[in-house]
């Protein structure tokens, strides 16, 4: 069985709210981070320094992060909806001063409750 890929209105409603999320993120809003990521021990977010399992854990690391120094760009951002209720979001990111290049990505699935993250991954590589 397959699914449509690209649905303009689906990529449209993922496209908000990961704009919703990145605007958080910037601003360390944790509490629209924490509402955008789904309340779910199965939830996984691999950080650039840590391994998080579960929504508990994702929720205590974003309470305990700092919040400055946070600013950054998005480059070659790619969303990629499977059907109306699962979409893929990758990027690239760079931060003022930081050499190297971030990457982002992340599995959005429609809940009851709306889209949220339902695993996210971030790291960093050299230029070049």
């Amino acid at each position: 069985m397959s699914q449509a890929l690209d649905i303009p209105e689906v990529i449209e409603e993922v496209e908000a709210v990961f704009q919703e999320y990145e605007k958080a993120l910037v601003n360390n809003d944790v509490a629209v981070l924490d509402r955008l990521f789904w309340e779910d021990a199965r939830v996984v977010r691999y950080g650039a320094g840590e391994n998080l399992y579960g929504y508990d854990q994702i929720q205590a690391f974003r309470a305990g992060r700092p919040g400055g120094n946070l600013a950054r760009t998005l480059h070659n951002t790619r969303i990629t909806t499977h059907g109306h209720d699962l979409a893929t979001v990758w990027t690239e990111f760079r931060r003022p001063g930081n050499p190297r290049i971030g990457r982002q990505s992340q599995v959005w699935a429609r809940r009851p409750e709306g889209w949220r993250v339902v695993a996210a991954h971030v790291s960093f590589m050299d230029e070049g």
